[in-house]
């Protein structure tokens, strides 16, 4: 369903423990605008009666119906795009605006 990095899991269990979200799962979430583009979100939450849950590096991940089909083989990493400002990103084929390797050549 979706592949945490060892990177972004290593950030994520850092942000659950200065959020004191200890009992949480980390809820991750899209949407497609209306021109297409999707948007992300990601927060600890409560486990909610149509979520689905999934497990990556050790991640309990939580994803509602609504969202499962756009996040299907996407993956979340933790990268430093501009030097010293390091962020999630979501790299997901199903986005319009992504791009696989051969094509960023």
């Amino acid at each position: 369903m979706i592949t945490i990095t060892s990177k972004a899991a290593t950030q994520i269990r850092k942000a659950s423990e200065t959020a004191d979200a200890g009992d949480m799962y980390l809820r991750l979430a899209a949407r497609r605008d209306d021109d297409g583009s999707f948007e992300y979100g990601m927060g600890f939450d409560d486990m909610a009666a149509n979520d689905q849950i999934y497990t990556s590096e050790g991640i309990d991940v939580l994803i509602a119906d609504s969202c499962k089909d756009l996040l299907n083989g996407a993956t979340l990493d933790f990268v430093e795009i501009n030097p010293g400002q390091p962020e999630f990103i979501f790299i997901n084929p199903n986005d319009p605006r992504h791009q696989s390797p051969q094509e960023a050549n």
